[in-house]
């Protein structure tokens, strides 16, 4: 079963996942595993479906979360 992430993250392919017993940011209301993620929260303040459903798509946060060195994916998420 495929879970997306209102960044679009498959949530599906995270390896923590079942390691931290993670909902996802959709059914977590976006608390997640390591804490509260601000891109969930954004979505969630603009009753949005997911960031591609925003006006501003992909705004500077949505861009510093998915290029983010340490996750290593170079904006995959977008």
């Amino acid at each position: 079963m495929t879970s997306l992430a209102y960044c679009g993250l498959d949530c599906s392919e995270c390896s923590f996942r079942a390691s931290t017993n993670c909902p996802g940011c959709q059914a977590s209301g976006g608390k997640l595993f390591h804490g509260e993620c601000s891109v969930a929260i954004c979505c969630i303040s603009k009753e949005l479906e997911h960031c591609g459903k925003c006006d501003q798509f992909p705004c500077e946060q949505l861009k510093a979360y998915a290029f983010d060195k340490e996750h290593g994916d170079e904006g995959r998420r977008i």
